[in-house]
């Protein structure tokens, strides 16, 4: 564990820290196992080397921002803490997994690297986002190294099976072939990290279980990394039950789009509830990812920031 000092010279404390200690809680944040804390015009960092030497470096650049422009945001902080954690994940070696082919899978943005660091933080972990973002597919590969590693016995994936309470009966086929379609996002990222013999494997023992969410009452999930995807199309009631299900030794990871629920206009969503509800609740982590985050085609970047212009009325902050 390693102490320093920053002294916060020429530049006024309400500016640096930000109204309410703004800033610094961002900074405090993005870097949870250093502790940060502050007595006049000093910050006092309390952690690993690595992490003190980024926050070190973001607080220079936020100081030489502020004697340039005679400003500092709180996006300005957001931005160079999202460029600092950037730079080490590009000279970083830290893989997720290695998946099929000897193809290496690591968190590209900042904020996937949150997700990863969030999972080794606490149990329980909220990933929010629009498409594109990598969410599920970070999601599903710490899933994948947690079984590798044994750390758990089984993954479980699970998610709404229709926008409207699962009404799965009228499709035709078995249980298999009526859940395939919807989760067909998390069976190709499988397809990417597990070859295609040991996945079925996987399957058949239940070792790697994929089901409706429906099918998860009543269960105590032990030793199991549990991902539930889309959960935004959950009412109350359906994340509440799945949330009660996580047993001893078992992480969970739910991913969501706030922005894209299929509810009907008077159902209020699970995972709103669940964020509001639970956003003060020690050992849970909220990860949000931006369009900054996706990876698909660039196209897609641009197609979020246009139908979040058109929302708000106001060109995008993260519009370059």
């Amino acid at each position: 564990m390693t102490e320093r000092i920053i002294k916060i010279d020429n530049i006024p404390l309400l500016d640096f820290f930000g109204v309410e200690n703004a800033n610094i809680k961002e900074i405090a944040n993005a870097f949870p196992n250093t502790r940060i804390t502050s007595r006049g015009d000093e910050v006092y960092l309390q952690g690993k080397d690595l992490e003190i030497d980024k926050i070190a470096e973001i607080i220079n650049t936020l100081t030489a921002h502020h004697k340039k422009f005679r400003e500092l945001s709180l996006q300005h902080v957001k931005d160079s803490i999202a460029e600092e954690i950037s730079n080490y994940l590009e000279a970083s070696d830290d893989i997720i997994v290695n998946g099929k082919g000897g193809r290496i899978i690591k968190a590209k943005t900042a904020n996937q690297a949150k997700i990863v660091e969030a999972i080794k933080l606490t149990d329980l972990v909220f990933a929010l986002g629009p498409a594109g973002t990598g969410k599920t597919y970070v999601s599903v590969a710490l899933a994948v190294q947690a079984l590798k590693s044994k750390q758990v016995k089984k993954i479980i994936f699970t998610r709404p099976a229709v926008e409207a309470g699962e009404s799965l009966g009228f499709l035709p086929g078995d249980m298999k072939e009526k859940i395939d379609p919807y989760i067909r996002p998390i069976y190709d990222a499988l397809g990417d990290m597990i070859e295609s013999d040991k996945l079925k494997q996987y399957q058949e023992s239940n070792i790697i279980e994929i089901a409706p969410l429906a099918y998860m009452r009543g269960r105590t999930l032990s030793n199991a990394f549990i991902l539930l995807d889309e959960a935004q199309n959950t009412t109350p009631m359906q994340l509440k039950m799945f949330l009660t299900r996580m047993g001893q030794g078992s992480k969970m990871i739910i991913t969501g789009d706030k922005t894209q629920i299929d509810l009907p206009l008077k159902q209020k969503s699970g995972l709103i509830d669940a964020i509001e509800i639970l956003k003060n609740v020690k050992g849970i982590s909220f990860v949000e990812l931006t369009a900054k985050d996706v990876t698909r085609h660039p196209l897609v970047r641009d197609i979020i920031y246009a139908y979040d212009e058109a929302s708000t009325g106001q060109t995008s902050m993260y519009h370059r």
